[in-house]
């Protein structure tokens, strides 16, 4: 398997109208740098933090930000929720800027609803 190459990726992009329930994004290898994760609803960001930010942090347990860091060697999961969903007119990208070599893979998942 090649490794996922440095820069900037588009994970998901879902056309609006629509409601935004939460999305993972899971890293692979967990090598030394750093990584960031974006969520965009109709051009506004609403999260941009790094897999290290949310480990340095705190964020490895249930906790109000709406963040969640899940590390499981050599996998790392971010998870991004909150208790009330997020409505978009006409977008929502989640994408990842890797800036770190090594990095196996990086899958997203985002549940979503009309």
């Amino acid at each position: 398997m090649a490794p996922a190459p440095v820069g900037e990726h588009v994970l998901v992009k879902i056309a609006g109208p629509g409601v935004f329930v939460c999305a993972e994004v899971t890293r692979q290898n967990d090598p030394p740098g750093v990584s960031f994760v974006s969520l965009d609803l109709d051009g506004r960001n609403v999260v941009s933090i790094s897999f290290e930010a949310a480990r340095n942090w705190g964020l490895t347990q249930s906790n109000p930000t709406g963040v969640v860091l899940l590390e499981n060697k050599p996998i790392s999961t971010l998870t991004i929720g909150y208790p009330l969903p997020l409505h978009f007119a006409r977008e929502l990208i989640l994408k990842v800027n890797v800036r770190e070599m090594g990095v196996a893979q990086i899958l997203a998942n985002v549940i979503h609803g009309t």
